[in-house]
């Protein structure tokens, strides 16, 4: 669940607003008949923000706010301070008290309450963020179709976030009660995949010592998300299909089987209908598969959410009390990128930037490819690249298989760009990039 800014004045001209949103918070409910109606709702994960003229109304306001809501953070702004007002509303509950002309105190304690609700709140990452209109009708399509029994495939480009919306439908489904299974495809072997899916009886094969059941079974009644589909061999294509025709899962080595009750939610970053034209995946599980689609757009496709993204990365992994933040240059250099990892891309590159630079970051301090890009030096063929090492977590050897490379392609062309893994020599190479000394990194 996204942490809310409740925002409640009296005094439209207090600047809050626009504090707010100089500081890329994405979303906050206004209230501003609360003073007068002595009435509100907000989410009791909010930030609570009083901006009171009058003392009585402000101090009464923050002491029902309170009572409703008193594990949450309260920051008090008079617009005309005193000593004794100061009093009366740390007495209320407020958790922190400003004075309308302390510009840059409110600003950090705002972004302190942020973080301090994004840490608070797990939840938040399984959460779609943004706010363009791409990402609100995917959040709407999702929400509709989350209640039937269909089976969906989603569709996006690597990073995307395609396990995450498979998430969100079988939690917002009617079979959220139960297990939710997922399984990537591309990453387990052809001979391991059929017992992986749908299990296996003791002795069915050498080192079968007992009897295992598959993930097909392990999510009867809950919902199984097959990742990669694309990726999946034809025998196993098979099996799935008949598995969605009959409702029985038949594990190797037995002769009879289970009646199994799941939902099937397959995703892949391949086109579908091409592989069916090459004889690479069967058109009739296609179609089973395919009752509903969802594509999730890349970030290239909704770039205006990228700040929001990036202050929920800062506030959930930001680990002291100083708040880092982007220069107006490096966030440019942020917006011109295209993001081939998509929003994965960029979550780990707002990781590793926090963990190895100062507390205003420069471009100097951004990950190489952001800067290569902007010089011309093989933007495309170095998107990839970076792309394929930060989804396989610098695993060259998985790198190497995505990118269809061999290892010894793949160790030429990161030599080409200086690339090195981050935890070896990051501070290193940015240096050369830069032209700067390591020790001003």
């Amino acid at each position: 669940m996204k942490p809310h800014v409740t925002l409640i004045q009296d005094d439209p001209e207090s600047g809050i607003r626009e504090i707010l949103r100089s500081q890329g918070i994405p979303h906050y409910l206004e209230a501003p008949q609360a003073l007068r109606s002595r009435s509100f709702d907000a989410p009791s994960e909010s930030l609570f923000i009083v901006v009171a003229d009058a003392r009585n109304d402000g101090v009464e306001l923050l002491r029902t706010m309170h009572s409703r809501h008193p594990e949450s953070a309260k920051i008090f702004i008079a617009c005309r301070g005193s000593e004794d007002l100061a009093v009366a509303a740390f007495r209320a509950g407020a958790t922190d008290y400003y004075r309308a002309s302390q510009t840059s105190e409110i600003k950090q304690a705002i972004l302190d309450g942020i973080s301090r609700i994004a840490r608070d709140q797990p939840s938040a990452q399984n959460e779609i963020i943004g706010e363009t209109s791409q990402v609100q009708d995917l959040r709407a399509i999702t929400a509709k179709i989350a209640p039937a029994n269909c089976n969906v495939l989603i569709t996006g480009e690597t990073g995307t976030g395609k396990e995450l919306v498979a998430q969100m439908i079988h939690r917002n489904s009617l079979r959220k009660r139960n297990v939710f299974i997922s399984l990537n495809c591309a990453a387990i072997p052809d001979s391991l995949l059929e017992s992986e899916l749908f299990g296996y009886e003791r002795g069915s094969f050498t080192g079968a010592s007992a009897a295992s059941k598959g993930k097909l079974q392990q999510a009867d009644k809950g919902t199984i998300f097959l990742d990669e589909i694309g990726d999946m061999n034809l025998l196993a294509q098979a099996k799935i299909l008949r598995v969605i025709d009959t409702r029985h899962v038949q594990p190797i080595g037995s002769n009879g089987g289970v009646d199994v009750d799941v939902r099937i939610i397959s995703a892949t970053n391949q086109n579908l209908e091409e592989l069916i034209r090459m004889g690479r995946f069967r058109a009739d599980l296609y179609h089973r598969l395919n009752v509903v689609q969802i594509r999730i757009p890349p970030l290239r496709e909704r770039k205006s959410d990228i700040p929001i993204l990036l202050t929920y990365y800062i506030a959930q992994f930001q680990r002291t009390s100083i708040r880092s933040d982007f220069s107006k240059d490096s966030l440019a250099l942020l917006m011109d990128y295209d993001w081939p990892g998509n929003v994965r891309e960029l979550r780990n590159t707002v990781e590793s930037t926090l963990l190895t630079s100062p507390q205003l970051i420069e471009p100097c301090h951004l990950p190489p490819a952001l800067r290569l890009d902007t010089d011309g030096r093989a933007p495309s063929e170095l998107s990839r690249l970076l792309g394929a090492l930060s989804d396989a977590r610098w695993n060259k050897s998985k790198a190497a298989k995505s990118l269809r490379w061999s290892r010894v392609t793949l160790y030429r062309k990161m030599a080409k760009y200086h690339l090195v893994s981050p935890e070896s020599k990051f501070r290193a190479i940015t240096a050369e990039c830069c032209n700067v000394p390591a020790c001003q990194l």
